[in-house]
This record gives C-alpha cells, sequence and structure tokens, in this order.
C-alpha cells in the first residue's frame, strides 16, 4: 500500500511539473505579443493592460477564456482574437510562466482620488454592500495565485476603469458589446461593479494604479 501511494504521489508530481509553463519558450512566443504589451509585458499604451508580474494562473484562464465565445463563458476581446486562435494550452501556459517572471512599472494616483481610493479598496462599500477589494486581491494589490485573482498594483487606471464597467454592464446585460461575464457563476466582479458609481471606479482605479 506505501508503495502504491509513493507512486501515485509521483504521478502526480510528474503531471504538475508536465502542466507548468516554460518560461523560456514563453518568452520566444511573446514576440507576437510585443507591439501591445511591450517586450516584456510593460504596455506601452493603457488600452493595453500591463502583464509584467501577472500571476500566471489568472493569465492562463484569460486567454484560455479568450478562445471561448461569450455565451460559453467566454471573453471577447477582438484584439486577440486571431492570436489566441492559433495558440495551444502548453503555448499559453508558456506565456504565462514567462509574464509571471516579469516585473510591472509602477504607476501613479491622483491625488484628488487616492483618499476615496484606498478607502474602497481597503474597507468596500458597506451600505452598498461591497466588500474590500483587498479580501481578494491581497492588501498589496498583488493577487491570490491559488484562487487565480489578478495582481493590479501598478496597472493602468484606465485599463481597471474599463474592466469595471465591462463587468458593470455584464451584470445587467450578458450579450451587450463590451460587456465582461467571465467571472464565473458566482459573478463576483459583475456583483460588485454593479454596485459602484463612475467615480467610485475611478477612484479605486487610480489607487490601485499608485500602490506599491
Amino acid at each position: 500500500m506505501k508503495k502504491l501511494i509513493v507512486s501515485v504521489l509521483m504521478m502526480a508530481a510528474a503531471g504538475t511539473a508536465f502542466a507548468a509553463g516554460d518560461a523560456a519558450k514563453g518568452e520566444a512566443l511573446s514576440a507576437q505579443c510585443s507591439a501591445c504589451h511591450g517586450a516584456d509585458g510593460n504596455s506601452p499604451a493603457p488600452n493595453f493592460p500591463k502583464i509584467a508580474g501577472q500571476n500566471s494562473k489568472y493569465i492562463e484562464k484569460q486567454l484560455l477564456d479568450m478562445k471561448l465565445p461569450a455565451d460559453k463563458g467566454g471573453r471577447v476581446v477582438p484584439e486577440m482574437s486571431g492570436i489566441v486562435a492559433g495558440l495551444s494550452t502548453q503555448d499559453i501556459q508558456d506565456l504565462a510562466a514567462y509574464y509571471a517572471n516579469q516585473t510591472m512599472s509602477g504607476g501613479a494616483a491622483d491625488p484628488d482620488l487616492v483618499a476615496l481610493g484606498e478607502r474602497i479598496y481597503r474597507g468596500g462599500l458597506p451600505a452598498k454592500q461591497v466588500a474590500a477589494c483587498s479580501g481578494c486581491h491581497s492588501p498589496a494589490g498583488k493577487g491570490n495565485l491559488g484562487a487565480g485573482y489578478p495582481s493590479l498594483a501598478g496597472q493602468f487606471p484606465e485599463y481597471i476603469e474599463k474592466q469595471l464597467k465591462a463587468f458593470r454592464l455584464g451584470a445587467d446585460e450578458e450579450k451587450a458589446t463590451g460587456a465582461r461575464v467571465n467571472d464565473g457563476d458566482i459573478r463576483i466582479m459583475r456583483d460588485v461593479a454593479s454596485r459602484m458609481s463612475d467615480l467610485e471606479i475611478r477612484a479605486v482605479a487610480s489607487f490601485l494604479s499608485g500602490l506599491r
């Protein structure tokens, strides 16, 4: 019995190792991503997210979701459709491993929005039943690798704002152009965003951009 358990554990470990991404192969694959996301994952423009330092599980999920139609829980990103179509699951794991090993450049928060943004991020909006963002994305904004929650610290505020509004739209109109619905059956991000005003969204996005 002990030998059987050891064999099973060794097989599981081997399976995990095989499934892990190869950062070196991911770097080679990243050449097709660099025009929009930068050579190291630090995008030069806010319409494309910084993916340097992003946790690998989140990158993998987003790329796999982009291969699915919206009615299957996918994430529709027209600029990415041609790219993801040619990526295998292993390619996606390799890219995720490469970008996870890079370092995201910092951003700067709007001083006029810092106080409100930090209050929402760390304490939520109790009157609206919005939980603190830090509960899932960590006090430092680095996300949660095990749960697949993304790192947000240093991200472009414009990009964070756009995604929160996309989730908010998805809460009301799942099939609307620009709606985002790939937050799972519990709809955690759609639920949160649906309770936030434009100002509250802008403030928390700005705060996260400057978070270190």
